[in-house]
């Protein structure tokens, strides 16, 4: 007759070092996940929106849609560059964008910004210029909702707002081009700005 197994053989012997790697993961996780939103900036935000609300004011009394792409373009650049500084200066710490949720953020947005790119050169060789304001918007657009994974639920529903003008402006012909680009690039950065600068955190 077999006798009874000790309480000791069903116990399972679990190491404080163990214990104590485990909570450490979970604080870091969560603080991770609470910090996630520096990665935005929402005063950069509205100031790119207050820079594309002049582009096109500018880029609509030109003639040229060669002067026109390269009016777009020097915008593009200006706000790259906005955006990059207050994206610092919300971080504080570089530490913050190179790691953790600021890290995940810029890997989600930069393929389909690069993706951007690369269709303007296509469509700029073809002449298209047509359908520029519609891909700008809509990639633009996808790419804040891929790094809005990892944000508060605001940043993705801008990025799919961008994506909706987006859809639209393809459809339009090339007259409304300014009207779709201020609509976005300005008017959507500055009320998600200022939306984004008073609730969390600037």
């Amino acid at each position: 007759m077999n006798s009874a197994p000790e309480p000791s053989q069903h116990l399972k012997v679990v190491s404080i070092n163990d214990r104590a790697i485990d909570n450490i993961r979970y604080i870091r996780e969560t603080m991770e996940r609470a910090g996630s939103f520096t990665a935005v900036p929402g005063w950069g935000g509205m100031l790119m929106g207050i820079s594309a609300l002049l582009t096109a004011g500018l880029a609509s009394k030109l003639q040229s849609r060669e002067l026109w792409f390269a009016t777009w373009l020097g915008e593009a650049f200006l706000a790259f560059a906005i955006g990059g500084l207050a994206l610092l200066q919300k971080a504080q710490a570089v530490k913050t964008i190179l790691y953790g949720p600021g890290r995940k953020f810029a890997l989600n947005l930069f393929p389909a910004m690069i993706g951007g790119a690369v269709l303007t050169l296509v469509l700029y060789r073809e002449g298209l210029f047509t359908l520029m304001p519609g891909v700008w918007l809509m990639l633009y657009g996808v790419a804040v909702v891929n790094g809005g994974t990892y944000s508060v639920k605001v940043v993705p529903i801008m990025g799919m707002c961008f994506m909706g003008i987006g859809a639209v402006a393809l459809v339009l012909p090339f007259e409304w081009a300014n009207w779709c680009m201020a609509a976005g690039f300005g008017g959507l950065q500055i009320v998600f700005g200022a939306v984004i600068a008073r609730r969390y955190g600037g």
